[in-house]
């Protein structure tokens, strides 16, 4: 119930802001652009183009046996796209990221800053969470894209060393065997998956009480409960998208 008030007060925020563009905070925006999308596309790729090598190469023993080797696209192409690129940048993000959201926060709560924020007339969620919010919901979806390039590449160059499927043959099977609807099913994820990450990891922040103890465990409890989150949410959008036929 607290995590919902928390939500509503964002949403109460966000809509001022929208009243009155002018109390946007851009330099803030484009801050948390830079250390929360840009500075993370080195581990977000890395991680995806290994990704994309395990799954072809888990699946390249069972496409062999039967002489199905070019569907490696298929398989390496819908489970990208569709799951573990989405997914998995998501949890690097909330581990990166929310984390640091909760610690900055936390330290704050402690060293009574936030307190004095309001003292002198400065909204804390205005200037703490919805900058962080704006920057993810943004940049979650771009990181997206490049795991969905790197998981891909790393799938290519596994098909290619494994089950000699050519760059060339691949590609052609990839474009005839992932629709945009596909494509756009796992993008849609990402502006989710950021919301949830930011708010979980600015709650856990704000509840932060007492010492540097607090601020540990509150800080597990923002990375814990945001993977967590990331990963019922991502069922559910599995059952919706079955039943919608999508």
């Amino acid at each position: 119930m607290a995590l919902l008030g928390f939500l509503g007060e964002n949403v109460m925020a966000l809509l001022g802001w929208v009243l009155h563009p002018r109390r946007i905070r851009w330099r803030p925006i484009l801050f948390n652009l830079r250390s929360a999308g840009f500075d993370a596309l080195p581990i977000v790729g890395l991680l995806s183009f290994l990704l994309g090598i395990v799954v072809a190469y888990q699946g390249a023993d069972q496409l062999r046996q039967y002489g199905a080797n070019i569907f490696v696209a298929d398989l390496v192409g819908l489970s990208m796209l569709r799951e573990f690129a989405p997914l998995m940048t998501a949890i690097i993000i909330a581990g990166r990221s929310g984390s640091a959201y909760a610690a900055q926060i936390g330290t704050m709560s402690v060293t009574q800053e936030i307190d004095a924020m309001r003292t002198i007339g400065i909204a804390p969620l205005e200037m703490l969470v919805l900058p962080k919010l704006l920057a993810l919901v943004l940049a979650l979806p771009l990181l997206t894209v490049f795991a969905d390039v790197s998981g891909v590449l790393g799938g290519m160059l596994m098909a290619r060393a494994q089950l000699g499927v050519g760059f060339a043959e691949f590609l052609d099977r990839f474009s005839k065997a992932v629709s945009v609807t596909t494509y756009l099913v796992g993008i849609g994820k990402a502006p989710i998956f950021a919301a949830i990450i930011v708010m979980v990891g600015c709650f856990q922040g704000f509840r932060t009480r007492g010492g540097a103890d607090s601020v540990g465990i509150h800080t597990t409890r923002a990375v814990v409960q945001s993977i967590f989150v990331v990963i019922v949410a991502d069922a559910l959008f599995s059952v919706a998208f079955s039943m919608l036929d999508l």
